[in-house]
C-alpha cells in the first residue's frame, strides 16, 4: 500500500496520537514558535493546514501548509523516527509544490534560517527559506 498524502482539517483521535508520536521525534529547535509539540498539533488542529502522509492508517509524516496571497509555505516537515529514510518527507514535499504549482503560487519552505537541516531541504528542493 503506498503512501497517501492528504489535507487533515480535523484530526481523528489516531491523527492526534499519531502527529504526537511524529512531533515527539522532533528536535527542539523544529517546533518554533510553539512551545512544545502540543502547542505545535493543538494549532495545526485548530486552524492551520495540515499535510499530512499516511500509511495503513496511520499517519508517518507531517507539515504545516500555509496558504498565502503572494506564495504557499511548509513549515514543520516532521518524519517519524522510525520511517525515516524512506522518502516521506520528499512526498509530503513534491505534493505541497504541486498543490501550490495548481493554485499559481510558488512554495517557500519556513523555518530556521540558520539550521543546516532547513538549508540544505530549501537548497535541494530549489526553494526559498523564509524565516518563521
Amino acid at each position: 500500500m503506498p503512501l497517501m498524502v492528504e489535507i487533515i482539517s480535523t484530526p481523528s483521535a489516531q491523527d492526534l496520537s499519531d502527529l504526537g508520536k511524529i512531533y515527539a521525534d522532533a528536535p527542539v529547535w523544529l517546533l518554533a514558535p510553539y512551545a512544545d509539540a502540543a502547542a505545535l498539533i493543538e494549532a495545526a488542529s485548530t486552524g492551520g493546514e495540515l499535510l499530512a502522509g499516511r500509511f495503513n492508517d496511520h499517519l508517518l509524516g507531517a507539515a504545516l501548509l500555509q496558504r498565502g496571497a503572494s506564495h504557499w509555505r511548509l513549515s514543520h516537515l516532521c518524519v517519524r523516527g522510525l520511517t525515516r529514510q524512506r522518502g516521506i518527507a520528499r512526498r509530503l514535499l513534491d505534493e505541497a509544490q504541486r498543490l501550490a504549482t495548481a493554485a499559481g503560487l510558488p512554495l517557500h519552505l519556513a523555518g530556521p534560517r540558520e539550521q543546516a537541516a532547513c538549508q540544505a531541504l530549501a537548497a535541494a528542493a530549489y526553494l526559498p527559506l523564509d524565516s518563521l
